[in-house]
């Protein structure tokens, strides 16, 4: 049984229509190469993989859907604070797979307007503080990336986190315009992901070495103990329960003043 196919929708998919079409309790059933398959089948070239290079599942999945179709485009998010070592891998996989890696930055009048008006690590102030830079240096930029396609790829898996928990392998993203989000290794375990990585020799971050099992931004990230939560070293100083940067939770406030 044909899961979806996007000839059926005589254009662009949406919400309602994807949601009517698609399986997605027998999407659950299918590997990730599977579902990567069926996306790029149906929505390449309006596809995109969203990587960090800040985790290992983005590499995996990378890796799988160069087999898949090697066309298939990449992006980071480059807030401009990133590691050294995250902007030495991107390198790496560009040459490695000879690929376009697609670099989206913040807008830079938003950024100066922020750091005017609260600092450079205005981040460390509070938790509203913190969102408005992940808001400005990354949402906004996605959002506006994302507005050329379809669908997109995430790395995200359920045992990440408590927000993640439920996330399944094909869902309508809302705050990022009725996108299909597609989520190949959410019931993969970090194990498996290192596996293949492992097996491929597949490159990934040196700082994953170093206990940084999760790589953001050079000054909200930092190494954690070994057998910690792996997110642990992600914005150490608030509470477990807001530590997203608002790139995969709806924030209705943050969406009002979008603009997009």
């Amino acid at each position: 049984m044909s899961l979806y196919s996007i000839d059926a929708l005589d254009g662009k998919p949406f919400k309602d229509e994807v949601l009517s079409l698609v399986d997605r309790d027998a999407m659950e059933e299918r590997s990730a190469l599977e579902i990567l398959s069926w996306a790029v089948e149906n929505f390449h070239p309006r596809l995109t993989i969203s990587a960090s290079f800040g985790a290992p599942e983005g590499m995996a999945l990378i890796d799988m859907l160069h087999g898949i179709d090697p066309s298939t485009r990449v992006f980071v998010l480059d807030t401009g604070r990133l590691h050294p070592a995250t902007y030495d891998l991107i390198d790496r996989i560009r040459d490695r797979y000879d690929k376009n890696v697609e670099v989206v930055f913040p807008n830079a009048e938003e950024v100066q307007e922020m750091v005017r008006d609260a600092g450079m690590n205005l981040f460390y102030a509070s938790h509203e503080e913190r969102k408005r830079c992940c808001r400005i240096r990354k949402v906004l930029p996605m959002r506006r990336h994302l507005a050329g396609f379809d669908a997109y790829v995430t790395g995200l898996r359920r045992e990440q986190n408590a927000n993640r928990a439920n996330a399944r392998k094909v869902e309508i993203d809302s705050a990022n315009g009725d996108l299909v989000k597609i989520n190949p290794l959410a019931d993969w375990t970090h194990a498996q992901v290192m596996d293949y990585v492992t097996e491929r020799a597949i490159p990934i971050n040196r700082l994953h070495q170093q206990n940084y099992p999760s790589v953001g931004c050079e000054p909200c990230t930092r190494s954690v103990a070994p057998g910690a939560d792996p997110r642990s070293g992600r914005w150490w100083w608030e509470s477990d329960d807001t530590k997203e940067c608002g790139l995969h939770v709806a924030d209705p406030e943050e969406a009002e003043g979008s603009g997009i």
